[in-house]
């Protein structure tokens, strides 16, 4: 397998690329953002569609996101996760599995990679393979 295909990065085909192009600015760009932090976060995970959202798998299910017409979401895949960084969520609309952002008030890429990396501990904790 290709490493670099396998670490999620843009290539031909890639099903998040196609999502991201038919995104209307500015969610696109918020979008392109937060995915490019996760990638840095998770370099090993792939990057598919499941659901109908983007999503990047590692060991599983680890996170996704989504434009809807007035914010954009991120998706831990964990309620637990939000529970865990909800101090630090202040001023963003979660609920369960979910937490809203607007492309003018982005989730902090210091944020997205701790809840990152407690999804990639969440995952390997529970011995899933991707």
């Amino acid at each position: 397998m290709n490493t670099a295909a396998a670490a999620g990065e843009a290539r031909p085909g890639n099903p998040i690329d196609a999502y991201l192009a038919a995104v209307p600015e500015p969610a696109r760009s918020a979008l392109e953002g937060l995915r490019a932090t996760i990638r840095e976060a998770a370099p090993e995970a792939i990057e598919t569609i499941s659901y109908g959202v983007p999503t990047f798998k590692l060991h599983g299910n680890l996170v996704g996101f989504a434009a809807f017409k007035k914010h954009c979401s991120f998706f831990p895949m964990s309620g637990s996760s939000i529970e865990a960084f909800q101090g630090q969520l202040e001023g963003f609309s979660t609920s369960k599995g979910t937490i809203r952002f607007t492309p003018d008030k982005p989730i902090p890429e210091s944020l997205l990679r701790d809840i990152v990396a407690a999804r990639i501990a969440e995952n390997e904790g529970r011995g899933r393979v991707t």
